[in-house]
């Protein structure tokens, strides 16, 4: 099966256990997840299936939109819900206006420090396994930027957010470095990753549902092929033309935008391509699908 999958992914199941959960129900082996969402996280979570896992690199700079909750009184080692508390409780005195305004400090490009416990390799090697191991693991900051991020509400000492956020950023570190600035500490107590890119939460499919269809039915609900990447153009070349591409071959193609990449089918929904232009009409095949 080719083509990308759009889950809703639950509470307490790791990306990789989603997965397994698709390889089964698909009888598809060949899987890779866009983006990983934390246990705790729901949500938005797309998967690439078959040969389409080929594309992965060029959906790496999608921005993810979010809305959550974020738990003001004491900071966890992991920065969210599921890591043990680092120091000992302090009462919200702060007003949500007052947070709102804290808040405005995250706005923008800026460099942020991921959680000790995340996915960042660290010489090849997952952060969060070195930290659970005893081991030190110093992550580096990475450059993100922040697009929005606006408290909502607040109840009690926990407060509701939306957020906006570029690919490799951190909701938690968010979540901490605001209770920082509050003087109490804060994490992330409940997350869900609303949009991924192109791909939003009305459009995905939960596990139960996933479980309950045939492949066939499955497969249905793929998006069409020329709605993915909708940054590229998509091109249909005849036979002759795709026969010199699937070799890697630089070719004429007449229907060439200027966009510097572009979707090259054979038909209305055969992906043979993503060939990037050369000069003028010339384009050149730089991951084949076949």
């Amino acid at each position: 099966m080719n083509g990308l999958l759009i889950l809703n992914k639950p509470s307490g199941m790791t990306s990789h256990d989603v997965v397994s959960i698709v390889r089964r129900a698909t009888g598809e082996k060949s899987i890779g997840h866009l983006g990983t969402l934390d246990p705790m996280a729901t949500g938005v979570l797309p998967l690439l299936l078959g040969k389409y896992t080929r594309l992965a690199q060029f959906f790496g700079a999608a921005e993810k939109h979010y809305t959550g909750h974020i738990r003001f009184g004491f900071a966890t080692d992991t920065f969210d819900a599921e890591g043990v508390p680092v120091a000992e409780p302090k009462a919200l005195t702060q007003s949500l206006a007052a947070l709102q305004q804290m808040a405005t400090h995250f706005h923008g490009t800026m460099d942020q420090v991921p959680p000790v416990y995340s996915a960042k390799k660290i010489h090849g090697v997952p952060a969060h396994k070195l930290a659970r191991a005893g081991l030190e693991a110093p992550v580096k900051p990475a450059r993100i930027t922040i697009h929005h991020f606006a408290l909502t509400g607040l109840e009690g000492d926990t407060a509701s957010f939306a957020m906006s956020i570029s690919a490799g950023g951190y909701v938690r570190s968010v979540a901490h470095e605001l209770g920082e600035l509050a003087g109490t500490g804060a994490h992330l107590s409940s997350l869900c990753r609303t949009q991924a890119g192109a791909f939003t939460l009305d459009q995905s499919i939960t596990i139960e549902q996933l479980k309950t269809l045939p492949p066939a039915e499955i497969e249905k609900l793929l998006p069409h092929p020329r709605h993915l990447l909708p940054d590229m153009p998509a091109v249909t070349v005849d036979e002759q033309l795709a026969g010199r591409m699937r070799n890697g071959m630089q070719v004429n193609v007449p229907d060439f935008s200027h966009s510097p990449l572009i979707k090259v089918f054979t038909s209305p929904t055969e992906m043979l391509c993503i060939a990037k232009r050369i000069a003028g009409t010339l384009a050149q095949p730089i991951v084949v699908l076949g």
